[in-house]
């Protein structure tokens, strides 16, 4: 079979990329490609994408490619970061580094021309290759070979690179999942569990950023069964969890949605887990909605799914019937398919009353005319949600007392 460069299969999977790679290398004949889009290249993964090195300063940098007539956008120079575009695509070319100084979140760093040196800052041995221009893959730490075989090693002492950022504790965990086989690497495994405290130190947005990943990606059963049992999950997530239900819910074939999934591995209370992680108010509204009531089941007849996606929007009610599946079956069922296929396909019902309705019939505004909406409105309900809007106005108006007084006035 024929064995192709990562150059060449970068080529096959992305139109248009040779020619403007080609374009950035005539100008910029030093850079290299790096980090995930060379690691994923020689595993036969999708690149998503395609950053670049370069042993010049970020003004050098800059200054060539606008020379040459490429847009060029300053998107992060203090770490030596600038973006290019051709052709409406971007690529990241960053200077060379070597860390200065670091606190365990944040590092001072300042340019290099030594590769190696670069390398050697990168956090496991899979991320650390580089690619150059003829095609050639420069790898310092044995990075292929642990590619090959599985393993998810640190550069380096494993601690010693924790300890300069400690979101390489949940990295781990996520290109262990992603990319190791087997038993993780007993070095990493020690040197996780001995400073999982240190994730406390980390913004929680960082540390949601970095679990929404692990919850998506493959193993996520194992893997956090893996980070709970040295001691590292208690630092993510307030406990208690339920492990065992995540792992129904995914046996039912639920989505892999990150929200639903967090879902189903709480136990406690989850608006504190929310705040606990900040959660956009998105993100937090779709996980309280996930555990709310009322709860879709399967033998649920049509006016009873009228009544509920009259309430809620189908996405929530979808993701509380995946939820129940789970604690009730854990496994897959064409009954529950079917409930959630009508709650998919079933047009929402929309009230077809409102204000103005009200104040034709000589309605005064105030609190008695939302008393008479939510009164028809509990009546459209109850009849399926298919009264139209005559039949709903006749309804309301037998609910209004004759005379002056329907307004809500009369003379005091």
């Amino acid at each position: 079979m024929t064995q192709h460069t990562p150059l060449e299969r970068l080529h096959r999977a992305i139109p248009g990329i040779r020619a403007q790679l080609a374009r950035l290398w005539a100008i910029l004949p030093d850079a290299r490609l790096v980090g995930g889009a060379v690691r994923d290249l020689l595993c036969g993964r999708a690149v998503a994408d395609i950053d670049l090195a370069i042993p010049c300063a970020p003004d050098v940098v800059m200054a060539r490619l606008k020379a040459a007539g490429v847009k060029v956008v300053p998107t992060g120079l203090a770490h030596g970061t600038v973006t290019a575009v051709l052709d409406g695509r971007p690529f990241e070319i960053t200077t060379l580094r070597r860390d200065e100084e670091t606190d365990g979140r944040h590092a001072t760093v300042a340019w290099t021309h030594d590769w190696r040196e670069d390398a050697a800052r990168r956090d496991f041995t899979i991320n650390a290759m580089s690619c150059d221009s003829a095609g050639v893959v420069h790898d310092y730490f044995g990075g292929k070979a642990d590619l090959a075989a599985g393993r998810v090693r640190f550069v380096g002492a494993a601690r010693t690179r924790i300890a300069e950022d400690a979101l390489r504790i949940l990295r781990f965990f996520r290109f262990q999942a992603r990319y190791g086989h087997g038993a993780p690497d007993a070095e990493a495994m020690a040197a996780v569990t001995a400073l999982a405290g240190m994730i406390d130190r980390l913004s929680v947005e960082r540390v949601w950023s970095e679990l929404r990943r692990i919850l998506v990606g493959p193993h996520v059963v194992l893997t956090l069964g893996q980070m709970a049992g040295c001691g590292v999950l208690v630092h993510v997530l307030p406990p208690p969890w339920d492990i065992g239900r995540l792992e129904r819910l995914l046996a039912c074939g639920a989505p892999d949605e990150a929200v639903l999934r967090l879902a189903a591995l709480l136990e406690g209370d989850v608006q504190t887990v929310a705040r606990h992680l900040r959660l956009s108010r998105a993100d937090g509204t779709a996980l309280a909605q996930a555990r709310a009531a009322p709860v879709p089941r399967p033998g649920l007849d049509g006016a009873a799914i009228a009544r509920l996606l009259a309430d809620d929007v189908p996405r929530d009610l979808l993701w509380r019937a995946w939820l129940a599946q789970a604690e009730t079956l854990g496994a897959p069922d064409l009954t529950w398919d079917a409930l959630r296929r009508v709650l998919a396909q079933t047009p929402r019902p929309v009230f077809p009353l409102g204000g103005r309705d009200l104040l034709a019939a000589g309605c005064v505004p105030g609190a008695s005319m939302g008393q008479v909406l939510l009164q028809v409105r509990q009546w459209w309900l109850a009849g399926g949600c298919t009264a139209s809007h005559a039949a709903c106005v006749a309804h309301m108006r037998s609910l209004l007392p004759a005379g002056p007084e329907a307004a809500g006035g009369g003379s005091g």
